[in-house]
């Protein structure tokens, strides 16, 4: 069986990825995450999920190589890891009574069957009308400041929202593992 690597440092993927039980190891594959003009959301996932895979199965050619990237957006505003605590309630009061998108692209590369499988997974998220009080307790509580969105779905963040609807629960935390679990059988991978 090749080895499998996940091209990343998120520690949100690796926790999800344990989830299959299959034994990986993680490497950072260094790729600049810069925007690219009139590039929309889903593109610019899809693109930073295959260089990230890329960049890591050009060392390890025998290896199945996982990239994954996540961008968010509501309306034309891109929504970025906030990095702080003013960034986290900013995002949190743009996103106040609106739905945002995440687009969560994920490739599956390499191997000896030469495996080269992509996908984008769209999940929608309506947040309820927050108040000034609500987002101040929630980002001093949680601190999601590497989060898109300023929240964290899998934690409290789940009681800002009035719906989420998604094909596949686990890609807004940022890996499709259903998509995944299915790429890695045709990957010659034996789940469950």
């Amino acid at each position: 069986m090749a080895a499998l690597i996940l091209a990343s440092t998120s520690v949100y993927r690796r926790e999800l990825l344990t989830r299959l039980g299959l034994p990986f190891e993680t490497l950072a594959p260094g790729v600049s995450e810069a925007h690219i003009a009139h590039e929309s959301p889903a593109d610019r996932a899809m693109r930073l999920a295959l260089e990230k895979a890329r960049a890591v199965a050009r060392g390890h050619p025998q290896a199945v190589v996982i990239g994954a990237d996540q961008v968010a957006a509501c309306g034309e505003r891109l929504l970025d890891k906030p990095g702080c605590a003013v960034g986290s309630r900013q995002q949190l009061e743009a996103l106040s009574g609106r739905t945002a998108l995440f687009y969560t692209a994920c490739a599956v590369l390499g191997g000896s069957r030469e495996v080269h499988l992509a996908h984008v997974d769209t999940t929608s998220v309506l947040v309820r009308a927050l108040s000034a009080g609500e987002i101040e307790r929630y980002v001093a509580r949680e601190r999601p400041y590497d989060c898109a969105g300023g929240f964290r779905a899998e934690s409290l963040g789940i009681a800002l929202f009035e719906c989420i609807e998604s094909r596949d629960p686990t890609a807004l935390i940022g890996l499709p593992l259903i998509w995944l679990a299915g790429a890695l059988r045709q990957a010659g991978f034996a789940l469950p």
